[in-house]
């Protein structure tokens, strides 16, 4: 098993030249703890799932992606912002590289998702999105149109609350990951990001009607979430994708 890099509440490694530049605006998080062999089969080769307290975390997360840039460049208006609704695991590799391992990418825009699906190989999902802010009550909601399985959708309502001076252990550990791990053309990839620290907020989970979970090869949450965060948001660089060998054997 491999030896996990700290926890920091700052990336630990500056992002040189980036590959990609956006903007994460009005994140919710929504986590349920389940058992680690729950999702060892659903992770890339290499990896294997990070732990907090014997346990391991489903999360989702609802926000807008705002202004995608490529190598530097402004940010593109309309094609590079859309609301997007993730399913993710969270793994470690043998180098000690945290990262997270996304199982869905619901995105409302359809040129964005099959790029993220033919150039970097994620699960990218053409879906109909919506997130409307009322006061301190958030609502998102998605609808999948391709490739399917058609109609697996999302409603969650947020209410935002305090916001948090300090982070609890397990906000820091589901927060604060500054990488992503994804099998890329043949071989597991480490794509490392930057961001400022986040700024986070207790929230109260007004609505949860979903089934993007089950729909990405999870069990169905077991119960009530055992964290839920909001965020204004962080402006994010990421890096190039580095193929280094994790050096965890996996079946």
């Amino acid at each position: 098993m491999p030896h996990p890099a700290s926890v920091t509440p700052d990336a630990p490694h500056p992002v040189g030249v980036p590959l990609l530049t956006q903007q994460w605006l009005d994140l919710c998080f929504v986590h349920w703890a389940v058992a680690p062999e729950t999702v060892a089969g659903l992770l890339p080769p290499g990896t294997v799932a990070d732990v907090h307290d014997g346990s391991t975390y489903v999360g989702l997360v609802a926000f807008r992606m705002h202004r995608v840039g490529w190598l530097g460049l402004p940010g593109v208006p309309y094609l590079g912002s859309f609301p997007e609704t993730n399913v993710r695991l969270y793994s470690v590799d043998g180098h000690g590289r945290r990262g997270v391992v996304f199982r869905s990418m619901d995105a409302a825009r359809l040129i964005p998702v099959v790029m993220g699906r033919v150039g970097f190989r994620l699960p990218y999902l053409w879906s109909r999105m919506r997130v409307r802010a009322d006061g301190d009550t958030v609502t998102y909601t998605s609808s999948r149109r391709w490739p399917g399985p058609r109609g697996a959708s999302s409603r969650l309502v947020v209410r935002r609350g305090e916001r948090i001076e300090e982070p609890t252990e397990l906000e820091h550990f589901l927060t604060a990951r500054w990488g992503m791990h994804n099998a890329f053309f043949g071989g597991a990839a480490y794509l490392a990001n930057e961001h400022p620290r986040w700024p986070l907020h207790r929230a109260e989970l007004l609505t949860c009607e979903e089934d993007l979970v089950a729909a990405a090869g999870l069990p169905a949450p077991p119960g009530a979430p055992v964290s839920v965060l909001y965020s204004p948001g962080v402006p994010v660089r990421l890096g190039r994708p580095a193929r280094h060998p994790a050096g965890i054997p996996t079946p």
